[in-house]
């Protein structure tokens, strides 16, 4: 996929953040036959941008899996996009195998660690060069980019403008979505067709409604991505109150996830609702209790029965 033209098209629509399928062996190893299945029950409800990162517990990736789950990556009839990081060690190390496949682009995932504005926009831009790809960056709490907010945006907006940030997945959780101080900073600084809102189908309606975000990514559209095409191409048409309704489908899960870790809730929900096998949840997140999958359960199917 070329990014260098029509960026802002490619940037409109549904992203989906699948979880990553493991076999119950010894190993947990990665199945690519059931993460096959979750692309195509992904796909087939019309959804073809593919955004691996949090939900597939890419945080803890071993770098001998990486390298498979990029090598399956490349094959997708798809916009498959990986993430690298957090750390910049790790980011680096995985940067050499992602420039064998030239993918166009790569999410660095948030760093927790000791860092600052300038650091993060030079490791940034060495990543990028390593990798020989373009970032996206993702934006989940105020301090992401160093504990000075005005720094780390006056970053973000130096990585875009030099081209080596190419979209900005923006995920900071407001009570209110309409306001939101930090992401009215972030859209003086950058064209907001190059941000996409990043928390799902609760906060999509009002973030393109109101903010006019160009798409938004989904986790509990890995489940029923039909609907969730449904509800962007409602907002396309400016179509609010349909948006509203097929939302609401989606609010269960979504506050199940909220509830329980949302990552290790949609592993536990793409198996209950039988779109695939997705084995063990890896360290350092712990499996759903016995009750817990049971409450879950009718939750995922009725979800997915919506697909029908």
């Amino acid at each position: 996929m070329d990014l260098t033209a029509g960026l802002a098209e490619h940037l409109k629509g549904v992203f989906a953040v699948p979880p990553l399928a493991r076999k119950s062996d010894q190993n947990r190893s990665i199945d690519f036959e059931q993460n096959s299945l979750i692309v195509r029950h992904i796909v087939g409800g019309g959804i073809t941008r593919l955004l691996y990162g949090g939900n597939a517990f890419l945080y803890h990736l071993a770098l001998a899996e990486y390298e498979q789950l990029l090598d399956w990556l490349a094959g997708l009839d798809a916009w498959a996009i990986p993430s690298v990081g957090p750390d910049y060690g790790r980011a680096m190390d995985q940067s050499a195998l992602l420039r064998k496949h030239r993918f166009p682009c790569a999410m660095v995932l948030p760093c927790s660690d000791p860092r600052d504005a300038a650091g993060l926009d030079r490791g940034y831009r060495e990543i990028a060069e390593a990798a020989d790809t373009r970032l996206i960056l993702y934006l989940k709490d105020e301090d992401n980019f160093g504990p000075d907010k005005g720094a780390g945006l006056d970053a973000v907006a130096r990585l875009v403008d030099d081209g080596v940030c190419v979209a900005i997945k923006y995920a900071v959780v407001r009570a209110d979505p309409s306001h939101d101080p930090y992401l009215e900073s972030l859209l003086s600084r950058v064209d907001r067709q190059l941000v996409i809102s990043g928390i799902g189908e609760r906060p999509a309606i009002v973030h393109l409604r109101d903010w006019k975000l160009p798409g938004f990514t989904t986790g509990s559209g890995c489940i029923a991505p039909r609907l969730s095409q449904m509800l962007f191409d409602a907002c396309e048409r400016e179509d609010f109150e349909t948006a509203l309704e097929l939302r609401e489908q989606f609010l269960p899960l979504e506050d199940f996830r909220d509830h329980c870790g949302p990552a290790r809730v949609l592993h536990h929900a793409t198996e209950l609702a039988g779109i695939a096998q997705t084995g063990q949840v890896p360290p350092y997140l712990s499996p759903l209790s016995g009750d817990q999958l049971k409450e879950l359960a009718p939750v995922a199917r009725d979800l997915v029965s919506e697909m029908v």
